[in-house]
Protein backbone atom coordinates (compact mmCIF):
# COMPACT_ATOMS: atom_id res chain seq x y z
CA UNK A 1 0.00 0.00 0.00
CA UNK A 2 3.03 2.14 0.59
CA UNK A 3 6.18 2.86 -0.66
CA UNK A 4 8.40 4.45 2.02
CA UNK A 5 6.03 6.85 3.38
CA UNK A 6 4.46 8.16 0.18
CA UNK A 7 1.00 6.75 -0.37
CA UNK A 8 0.99 4.66 -4.26
CA UNK A 9 -2.28 3.70 -3.91
CA UNK A 10 -5.66 4.67 -2.33
CA UNK A 11 -8.15 2.40 -0.39
CA UNK A 12 -11.86 3.66 -1.41
CA UNK A 13 -14.25 2.93 1.52
CA UNK A 14 -17.26 3.35 -0.49
CA UNK A 15 -20.53 1.68 1.29
CA UNK A 16 -18.07 -1.16 2.82
CA UNK A 17 -19.74 -0.11 6.18
CA UNK A 18 -22.86 -1.42 4.93
CA UNK A 19 -22.63 -4.89 3.39
CA UNK A 20 -25.66 -6.02 4.48
CA UNK A 21 -26.75 -3.87 1.35
CA UNK A 22 -23.74 -4.40 -0.67
CA UNK A 23 -26.41 -6.32 -3.52
CA UNK A 24 -29.13 -3.83 -3.34
CA UNK A 25 -26.66 -0.91 -3.48
CA UNK A 26 -24.67 -2.59 -6.37
CA UNK A 27 -28.33 -3.00 -8.69
CA UNK A 28 -29.03 -0.05 -7.70
CA UNK A 29 -26.32 2.39 -9.17
CA UNK A 30 -26.24 -0.45 -12.33
CA UNK A 31 -29.65 0.55 -12.81
CA UNK A 32 -28.47 4.40 -12.59
CA UNK A 33 -25.67 3.84 -14.89
CA UNK A 34 -27.09 2.01 -17.58
CA UNK A 35 -30.02 4.64 -17.23
CA UNK A 36 -27.91 7.46 -17.06
CA UNK A 37 -25.70 6.24 -20.56
CA UNK A 38 -29.14 5.16 -22.45
CA UNK A 39 -30.83 8.49 -21.79
CA UNK A 40 -27.84 10.79 -22.62
CA UNK A 41 -26.75 8.92 -25.62
CA UNK A 42 -30.49 8.50 -26.96
CA UNK A 43 -30.40 12.48 -26.87
CA UNK A 44 -27.48 12.93 -28.50
CA UNK A 45 -28.59 10.47 -31.72
CA UNK A 46 -32.17 11.96 -31.61
CA UNK A 47 -31.08 15.54 -31.71
CA UNK A 48 -28.34 15.20 -34.10
CA UNK A 49 -30.65 12.97 -36.30
CA UNK A 50 -33.34 15.34 -36.55
CA UNK A 51 -32.65 18.88 -38.27
CA UNK A 52 -35.98 20.34 -36.98
CA UNK A 53 -34.17 20.15 -33.45
CA UNK A 54 -31.19 21.96 -34.39
CA UNK A 55 -31.83 24.74 -32.48
CA UNK A 56 -29.84 26.67 -29.57
CA UNK A 57 -31.84 24.81 -27.08
CA UNK A 58 -31.16 21.53 -27.94
CA UNK A 59 -27.63 22.21 -29.00
CA UNK A 60 -26.88 22.73 -24.95
CA UNK A 61 -28.84 19.81 -24.38
CA UNK A 62 -26.31 17.89 -26.37
CA UNK A 63 -23.34 19.42 -24.61
CA UNK A 64 -25.55 18.46 -21.48
CA UNK A 65 -25.90 15.26 -22.22
CA UNK A 66 -21.88 14.94 -23.10
CA UNK A 67 -21.38 15.92 -19.77
CA UNK A 68 -23.75 13.65 -17.98
CA UNK A 69 -22.18 10.69 -19.72
CA UNK A 70 -18.43 11.87 -18.96
CA UNK A 71 -19.20 12.29 -15.30
CA UNK A 72 -21.02 8.86 -14.80
CA UNK A 73 -18.03 7.13 -16.91
CA UNK A 74 -15.57 8.68 -14.63
CA UNK A 75 -17.71 7.70 -11.24
CA UNK A 76 -19.85 4.78 -11.32
CA UNK A 77 -17.47 1.54 -13.22
CA UNK A 78 -14.68 1.92 -10.94
CA UNK A 79 -17.47 2.14 -7.90
CA UNK A 80 -19.13 -1.03 -9.35
CA UNK A 81 -15.84 -2.37 -9.89
CA UNK A 82 -14.95 -1.34 -5.95
CA UNK A 83 -18.47 -3.02 -4.61
CA UNK A 84 -17.38 -6.46 -6.71
CA UNK A 85 -13.76 -7.08 -6.42
CA UNK A 86 -10.93 -4.90 -4.78
CA UNK A 87 -11.47 -1.41 -3.48
CA UNK A 88 -7.93 -0.18 -4.38
CA UNK A 89 -7.24 3.01 -6.98
CA UNK A 90 -3.79 3.82 -7.85
CA UNK A 91 -2.52 7.22 -7.51
CA UNK A 92 -2.67 7.68 -10.87
CA UNK A 93 -5.97 6.44 -11.30
CA UNK A 94 -7.12 8.77 -8.52
CA UNK A 95 -5.81 11.93 -9.98
CA UNK A 96 -7.54 11.16 -13.13
CA UNK A 97 -10.62 10.33 -11.66
CA UNK A 98 -10.39 13.85 -9.99
CA UNK A 99 -8.98 15.08 -12.91
CA UNK A 100 -12.37 14.30 -15.22
CA UNK A 101 -15.00 14.35 -12.89
CA UNK A 102 -14.27 18.05 -11.33
CA UNK A 103 -13.86 19.04 -15.59
CA UNK A 104 -17.73 17.05 -15.74
CA UNK A 105 -18.98 19.24 -12.73
CA UNK A 106 -17.37 22.40 -13.90
CA UNK A 107 -18.87 21.86 -17.12
CA UNK A 108 -22.58 21.24 -15.74
CA UNK A 109 -22.88 24.11 -13.55
CA UNK A 110 -21.75 26.32 -16.73
CA UNK A 111 -24.03 24.95 -19.04
CA UNK A 112 -27.11 25.23 -16.68
CA UNK A 113 -26.81 28.94 -16.58
CA UNK A 114 -26.23 28.92 -20.44
CA UNK A 115 -29.38 27.17 -20.98
CA UNK A 116 -31.42 29.24 -18.63
CA UNK A 117 -30.42 32.13 -20.59
CA UNK A 118 -30.94 30.84 -23.77
CA UNK A 119 -34.60 30.01 -21.98
CA UNK A 120 -34.99 33.67 -21.11
CA UNK A 121 -33.94 35.16 -24.50
CA UNK A 122 -36.51 33.04 -26.72
CA UNK A 123 -39.64 33.68 -23.74
CA UNK A 124 -38.76 37.51 -22.91
CA UNK A 125 -37.11 38.39 -25.79
CA UNK A 126 -38.40 36.23 -28.74
CA UNK A 127 -37.58 38.99 -31.32
CA UNK A 128 -33.92 38.95 -30.87
CA UNK A 129 -33.57 35.14 -30.28
CA UNK A 130 -32.15 34.74 -34.01
CA UNK A 131 -29.63 37.50 -33.53
CA UNK A 132 -28.83 37.08 -29.42
CA UNK A 133 -28.62 33.28 -29.96
CA UNK A 134 -26.78 32.75 -33.51
CA UNK A 135 -24.88 29.61 -33.89
CA UNK A 136 -21.60 31.57 -33.39
CA UNK A 137 -22.78 32.54 -30.01
CA UNK A 138 -24.10 29.49 -29.25
CA UNK A 139 -20.83 28.06 -30.34
CA UNK A 140 -19.19 31.01 -27.99
CA UNK A 141 -20.92 29.95 -25.67
CA UNK A 142 -20.25 26.53 -25.11
CA UNK A 143 -16.37 26.92 -25.86
CA UNK A 144 -16.65 29.33 -22.81
CA UNK A 145 -18.13 26.29 -20.52
CA UNK A 146 -15.61 23.71 -22.18
CA UNK A 147 -12.63 26.10 -21.56
CA UNK A 148 -13.38 27.47 -17.68
CA UNK A 149 -14.33 24.16 -16.79
CA UNK A 150 -11.35 22.92 -17.77
CA UNK A 151 -9.04 25.14 -16.34
CA UNK A 152 -10.68 25.18 -13.28
CA UNK A 153 -10.28 21.40 -13.25
CA UNK A 154 -6.34 21.36 -14.57
CA UNK A 155 -6.16 24.13 -11.69
CA UNK A 156 -7.60 22.10 -8.68
CA UNK A 157 -5.96 18.76 -9.90
CA UNK A 158 -2.32 20.76 -10.33
CA UNK A 159 -2.86 21.39 -6.95
CA UNK A 160 -3.71 18.07 -5.44
CA UNK A 161 -0.65 16.68 -7.11
CA UNK A 162 1.86 18.93 -5.67
CA UNK A 163 0.82 17.48 -1.92
CA UNK A 164 1.84 14.64 -0.46
CA UNK A 165 0.13 11.59 0.99
CA UNK A 166 2.26 9.85 3.52
CA UNK A 167 0.01 9.11 6.46
CA UNK A 168 -3.28 7.49 5.55
CA UNK A 169 -4.60 5.91 2.12
CA UNK A 170 -7.99 5.42 3.26
CA UNK A 171 -10.33 7.76 1.23
CA UNK A 172 -13.34 8.21 3.33
CA UNK A 173 -15.82 8.23 -0.10
CA UNK A 174 -17.00 6.09 -3.01
CA UNK A 175 -14.75 7.94 -5.51
CA UNK A 176 -11.47 10.80 -5.67
CA UNK A 177 -13.19 14.23 -4.56
CA UNK A 178 -11.59 16.85 -3.26
CA UNK A 179 -12.41 17.06 0.21
CA UNK A 180 -11.69 13.17 1.06
CA UNK A 181 -8.66 13.65 -0.39
CA UNK A 182 -7.53 17.17 1.76
CA UNK A 183 -8.20 15.17 4.88
CA UNK A 184 -5.15 12.54 4.23
CA UNK A 185 -2.66 15.16 3.15
CA UNK A 186 -0.06 15.38 5.42
CA UNK A 187 1.00 18.90 4.36
CA UNK A 188 -0.82 22.35 4.63
CA UNK A 189 -4.00 22.30 2.26
CA UNK A 190 -4.96 26.04 2.76
CA UNK A 191 -4.66 26.71 -0.78
CA UNK A 192 -6.53 23.83 -2.32
CA UNK A 193 -9.36 24.87 0.46
CA UNK A 194 -9.80 28.63 -1.11
CA UNK A 195 -9.27 27.15 -4.29
CA UNK A 196 -11.95 25.60 -4.21
CA UNK A 197 -14.02 27.93 -2.22
CA UNK A 198 -13.46 30.42 -4.43
CA UNK A 199 -14.22 27.76 -7.43
CA UNK A 200 -17.19 27.22 -5.58
CA UNK A 201 -18.58 30.78 -5.23
CA UNK A 202 -18.04 31.41 -8.99
CA UNK A 203 -18.97 28.43 -10.40
CA UNK A 204 -21.69 27.03 -7.94
CA UNK A 205 -23.55 30.00 -6.37
CA UNK A 206 -22.23 32.57 -8.94
CA UNK A 207 -24.43 30.72 -11.54
CA UNK A 208 -27.31 29.75 -9.81
CA UNK A 209 -27.48 32.92 -8.78
CA UNK A 210 -27.84 33.97 -12.54
CA UNK A 211 -30.09 31.02 -13.46
CA UNK A 212 -32.43 31.69 -10.63
CA UNK A 213 -32.50 35.65 -12.19
CA UNK A 214 -33.48 33.99 -15.70
CA UNK A 215 -35.79 31.97 -14.36
CA UNK A 216 -37.74 34.72 -12.22
CA UNK A 217 -37.98 36.89 -15.69
CA UNK A 218 -39.26 33.54 -17.33
CA UNK A 219 -42.08 33.31 -14.62
CA UNK A 220 -42.65 37.12 -14.53
CA UNK A 221 -43.23 36.51 -18.62
CA UNK A 222 -45.51 33.70 -18.02
CA UNK A 223 -48.05 35.05 -15.93
CA UNK A 224 -48.68 37.34 -18.90
CA UNK A 225 -50.11 35.06 -21.14
CA UNK A 226 -53.81 35.22 -20.83
CA UNK A 227 -54.30 30.99 -21.60
CA UNK A 228 -54.47 29.43 -18.46
CA UNK A 229 -53.20 26.10 -20.27
CA UNK A 230 -50.47 28.07 -21.33
CA UNK A 231 -49.22 28.88 -17.52
CA UNK A 232 -49.88 25.46 -16.80
CA UNK A 233 -47.46 23.88 -19.19
CA UNK A 234 -45.19 27.13 -18.82
CA UNK A 235 -44.88 26.38 -15.05
CA UNK A 236 -44.44 22.52 -15.24
CA UNK A 237 -41.64 22.97 -17.89
CA UNK A 238 -39.69 25.65 -15.57
CA UNK A 239 -40.69 23.64 -12.46
CA UNK A 240 -39.58 20.51 -13.56
CA UNK A 241 -35.99 22.24 -14.44
CA UNK A 242 -35.97 24.35 -11.03
CA UNK A 243 -36.10 21.36 -9.24
CA UNK A 244 -33.16 19.73 -10.88
CA UNK A 245 -30.98 22.94 -11.23
CA UNK A 246 -31.60 23.26 -7.16
CA UNK A 247 -30.89 20.23 -6.27
CA UNK A 248 -27.66 19.75 -7.97
CA UNK A 249 -26.27 23.25 -7.35
CA UNK A 250 -27.65 22.92 -3.46
CA UNK A 251 -25.11 19.68 -2.65
CA UNK A 252 -22.59 21.07 -4.71
CA UNK A 253 -22.21 24.05 -2.79
CA UNK A 254 -22.96 22.17 -0.04
CA UNK A 255 -20.01 20.01 -0.38
CA UNK A 256 -17.52 22.77 -2.06
CA UNK A 257 -18.06 25.62 0.28
CA UNK A 258 -17.08 23.89 3.52
CA UNK A 259 -13.74 23.12 4.69
CA UNK A 260 -12.40 19.56 4.43
CA UNK A 261 -12.31 19.67 8.06
CA UNK A 262 -16.25 19.31 8.40
CA UNK A 263 -16.00 16.43 5.90
CA UNK A 264 -18.80 13.67 7.14
CA UNK A 265 -18.02 10.18 5.81
CA UNK A 266 -21.88 8.88 5.56
CA UNK A 267 -23.94 12.35 4.78
CA UNK A 268 -21.69 13.81 2.20
CA UNK A 269 -21.58 10.29 0.39
CA UNK A 270 -25.38 10.93 0.30
CA UNK A 271 -25.18 14.19 -1.09
CA UNK A 272 -22.38 13.13 -3.64
CA UNK A 273 -25.07 10.58 -5.24
CA UNK A 274 -27.31 13.25 -6.20
CA UNK A 275 -25.14 14.96 -8.38
CA UNK A 276 -22.68 12.08 -9.66
CA UNK A 277 -25.63 9.33 -10.20
CA UNK A 278 -29.35 10.89 -9.80
CA UNK A 279 -28.98 14.38 -11.67
CA UNK A 280 -27.56 12.82 -14.94
CA UNK A 281 -29.69 10.25 -14.77
CA UNK A 282 -32.82 12.72 -14.28
CA UNK A 283 -31.50 15.51 -16.97
CA UNK A 284 -32.71 13.12 -19.79
CA UNK A 285 -36.29 12.69 -18.46
CA UNK A 286 -36.46 16.33 -17.41
CA UNK A 287 -35.10 18.20 -20.20
CA UNK A 288 -36.42 16.44 -23.20
CA UNK A 289 -37.80 13.35 -23.02
CA UNK A 290 -40.70 15.20 -21.64
CA UNK A 291 -40.89 17.63 -24.08
CA UNK A 292 -43.68 17.01 -27.42
CA UNK A 293 -40.57 17.45 -30.04
CA UNK A 294 -38.38 15.11 -28.39
CA UNK A 295 -40.89 12.76 -28.73
CA UNK A 296 -41.95 13.05 -32.04
CA UNK A 297 -38.31 12.91 -33.22
CA UNK A 298 -37.85 10.11 -30.81
CA UNK A 299 -40.80 8.09 -32.68
CA UNK A 300 -39.58 9.15 -35.96
CA UNK A 301 -36.10 7.81 -35.33
CA UNK A 302 -37.29 4.64 -33.93
CA UNK A 303 -39.37 4.21 -36.91
CA UNK A 304 -36.34 4.27 -39.17
CA UNK A 305 -34.95 0.97 -37.50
Amino acid sequence: MMNGTLVTEFLILGFSEMPHLRVPLLFSFLCLYMAAISGNLLIMVTISASPALHTPMYFFLVNLAMVDILCTSTILPKLLDSMMTGRTISYGGCMAQLFFFTWSLGAELLLFSAMAYDRFVAICCPLHYSAWMGPRVCAFLAGIVWTISLTNTSVHTGLMLRLPFCSSNVIEHFFCEIPPLLKLSCAPTQLNEAMAFAADVFLAVGNFSVTILSYGFIVASILKIRSAEGKRRAFSTCSAHLIVVTMYYSTVIYTYIRPSSSYSLNKDKVVSIIYTSVAPTLNPLIYTLRNKDVKVALRRLLSCC
